[in-house]
């Protein structure tokens, strides 16, 4: 591993906990000048806390932080950012009403004649986002543009601080397809060069093992250790994450080709040239009671748009859907709840849960909606439906009473789910249920996507790991230019899915 001048940053003995609840139990962290450190662990491991406390959002009960060999109190997010240290957050917190160079450098604008000099701003704002290769047009509003594109911005404006000696970029890829991450790998890389100290947590652990040196792994707040990349092999490292084997992958292998020989051959939904123009190529596409059909491809290949089309977000302007042989005339999301087809979006906190209403509250949405608002759910049959879902799906939360924004992200998603599973569907679509969400509710997830199927529900699994649709699809189709262009039996190889994904001339 590439030697190290000296620590830019350390973390000793920090403790925190909220309302008797230990978050962090005396963490030890450290950070080497021109070292991408990965920082990995389970959701509710601490890695938030953590990073908070570095930040000056949240104040340790103990412990001590020294910032280029200087014991500091960091007071607040605005003094951290005075001292050098950047954080560029997984949800994207940009003003999309102002134009990209404002956003880049708001609060640090050059000025002229006491005045903002405009043109100067926008030259360095593009010169910024020269170093991502990427070449748009600063004076638009940031609105205009993509989140992949607002993800670097947010970026780029983290990089203008001066005298930057910490960048934080927290899940900074999730957004970013394969070419753009790519790009900010490179950004990354060069800072590295450069003597910057990077901070780097991601769900993604190809990308801890293609670009960070060292590993600090995090469970039940406390430190298991710090790894050098390259000596900790990537099973080893999940099970320090989880505290446990991942056997249970080869029993998800096993489940998924048991449940495929109980696949019946009649077809439940089938679309036959369905379409949207500027949104989705005409497609055809069969799924079976009991089938997990995977849709892979890359971000921007049309994935969502089919899901949106089969749901009723949207309306197709050609081709015809059938479902258990009748033809579908009316879309609309409720005239899908109503038939049995439930949609869990990408997005949970914009377009799935509600974070000021309660677990219970969230489970018993969307079976309300279907009886009618004239047929209201008892409170007694509410509490038996969320606590059912909670023993269920193993959520882990004080009671169907908590707030579930407070739960982890993982959680909020096993929520989502129980909201759906509650009106009993007999098409789930998951549209990346398990982004951002540690590797142990992840398989928790796809275990109960094999198990919903075993039961005779069929499922629509959408997913941008690879590794997760083999694992847990029985057939694969494959989106690429919004365009369906092939399709798979389960057992597929990786390598030819993502030469289909991708295309002959890459």
């Amino acid at each position: 591993m590439t030697a190290f001048n000296h620590y830019v940053l350390t973390m000793e003995g920090i403790s925190k906990s909220f309302y008797g609840v230990q978050a962090l139990e005396n963490v030890d962290f450290a950070l080497q000048r021109g070292e991408i450190h990965a920082l990995v662990g389970e959701n509710g491991a601490g890695k938030s806390t953590l990073i908070k406390v570095l930040t000056g959002a949240e104040h340790a009960d103990q412990g001590e932080i020294t910032l280029a060999g200087e014991a500091v109190f960091i007071r607040s997010p605005q003094h951290a950012q005075a001292m050098g240290i950047s954080t560029v957050y997984q949800e994207i917190s940009l003003c999309t009403n102002l134009t990209v160079a404002e956003n880049i450098l708001i609060g640090r604008e050059p000025m002229k004649l006491g005045r903002i000099d405009w043109k100067a701003m926008n030259n360095l704002a593009a010169e910024m986002l020269a170093r991502f290769n990427i070449d748009i047009d600063v004076t638009l509003f940031l609105g205009a543009y993509p989140i992949a594109i607002q993800q670097l911005v947010a970026i780029a404006r983290a990089l203008a601080v001066p005298a930057a000696k910490v960048l934080i970029l927290d899940e900074p890829t999730s957004s970013l397809n394969a070419c753009e991450t790519r790009q900010l790998f490179q950004v990354m890389r060069q800072l590295k060069a450069e003597g910057m100290g990077i901070i780097f947590i991601t769900h993604f652990l190809d990308q801890v093992y293609e670009v960070a040196d060292r590993i600090t792994v995090l469970r039940n707040g406390r430190r298991v250790g710090v790894f050098a990349t390259e000596a900790l092999p990537r099973l080893k490292l999940v099970a320090k994450m989880i505290g446990r084997t991942l056997d249970e992958f080869d029993d998800m292998t096993q489940i998924r080709l048991a449940s495929a020989k109980r696949i019946p051959e009649k077809t439940l939904l089938a679309a036959a040239d369905l379409g949207l123009t500027g949104e989705i190529a005409p497609f055809d596409l069969e799924l079976h009671a009991g089938e997990v059909l995977g849709l892979a491809g890359l971000l921007g290949s049309g994935r969502t748009e089919i899901a949106y089309l089969l749901f009723g977000i949207a309306k197709p302007d050609q081709g015809t859907l059938i479902l258990a042989g009748k033809k579908i005339d009316k879309f609309s999301p409720r005239e899908s709840i109503a038939r049995g087809i439930t949609f869990c979006p990408k997005d949970r906190r914009a377009e799935g849960v509600l974070g000021d209403l309660t677990v219970r509250e969230n489970i018993v949405l969307a079976l309300q909606a279907k009886r009618g608002w004239f047929k209201n759910l008892g409170k007694p049959r509410q509490y038996e439906l969320a606590d059912n879902f909670i023993k269920i799906l193993n959520i882990d939360t004080s009671s169907a009473d908590q707030l579930v924004k407070n739960l982890s992200a993982g959680n909020q998603q096993k929520v989502l789910l129980a909201r759906w599973l509650a009106t009993d569907p007999q098409i789930l679509i998951l549209d990346e249920p398990t982004r951002g969400i540690d590797v142990g509710t992840k398989t928790e997830i796809q275990k109960l996507v094999l198990e919903l199927a075993d039961e005779g529900r069929a499922c629509i699994f959408i997913s941008s790991e690879l590794a997760e649709v083999l694992r847990t699809s029985h057939r694969i189709a494959v989106l690429r230019d919004r365009k369906k262009v092939a399709e798979f039996r389960g057992g597929v190889e990786e390598q030819t899915l993502m030469q289909s994904m991708v295309g002959s001339e890459a």
